[in-house]
């Protein structure tokens, strides 16, 4: 709840409900300072804007090719539609939405060159945020929300690069950094929930592993913040924001924004 009246603030942020005041910079923020002011700074928004412009071509670039694909798999449709009717333009939707989420997993791994992210800890003025933002882009995910609640959608995750585990329940959880998150056995991620692995503050980029550890389970738009590690059979709570670098020990439940550990277990 944001309040309405009493002392003017600055410098600070409100984070919570009730809310509490948070500086608005710490110390650790100020490291990347001098990458803000000066010709340091023309040079790199430069570097960053051709960098973006070769990110949104590459962007179109595969849009289009998939767009060519399935527009080739279309024309055979029509070819064979004497022959096999309506039966010749469900084969082609079919196989035209197999082959776009094909298209894009592989993609999106490209991204990274199929090789596992790191944690950072950079400016946004830095060429390691830019490929991360890059991968952002090419990032799928539309795709994902049609197999939620299926077991099709871990087998998306695997593909993607998330370590996910046996036997997972996902009824719709977003994951933007997939190949720094862990997920254990028989876990439970309930509709809307998030687990980010990254912040971005004061222009300051941080991304760190998340580990969901099994027969965990996140409630309907749960949030697990980077750096966190959640023990087995652990809950969090629905619309619980859990911080980042917080470890929730076994079987414990955790609610409240920020989240806490709760007396019932």
């Amino acid at each position: 709840m944001v309040p309405l009246d009493g002392e003017v603030r600055e410098g600070v942020g409100l984070l919570g409900s009730p809310s509490f005041e948070i500086p608005r910079t710490v110390a650790r923020d100020r490291a990347f300072d001098h990458l803000e002011t000066g010709d340091e700074r023309r040079r790199r928004m430069w570097a960053k804007i051709r960098h973006n412009a070769v990110t949104a071509g590459i962007f179109l670039l595969a849009n289009v090719v998939n767009l060519y694909v399935v527009g080739l798999i279309g024309l055979f449709a029509l070819d064979d539609y004497r022959r096999f009717g309506i039966l010749a333009v469900a084969a082609a939707t079919l196989v035209s939405f197999v082959v776009s989420i094909a298209f894009f997993v592989l993609l999106e791994r490209a991204v990274t060159l199929f090789r596992a992210m790191r944690p950072r800890f950079c400016s946004i003025y830095d060429p390691c945020f830019w490929w991360h933002e890059r991968f952002w882009k090419m990032s799928g995910g539309a795709y994902l929300a049609v197999f939620n609640g299926t077991p099709m959608k871990n087998l998306l995750w695997r593909a993607l690069g998330v370590r996910i585990g046996h036997k997972v329940f996902d009824d719709g959880c977003a994951i933007p950094e997939k190949t720094i998150v862990t997920i254990g056995d028989h876990a439970s991620l309930n509709a809307g929930s998030t687990i980010q692995a990254h912040s971005l503050e004061d222009g300051t980029f941080t991304s760190d592993r998340i580990t969901i550890g099994p027969g965990c389970m996140l409630g309907t738009y749960a949030f697990a913040h980077h750096g966190v590690t959640m023990e087995g059979g652990s809950v969090l709570d629905a619309d619980a924001f859990l911080m980042k670098g917080e470890d929730v020990p076994a079987r414990a439940r955790y609610r409240g924004y920020p989240a806490r550990e709760a007396a019932d277990r």
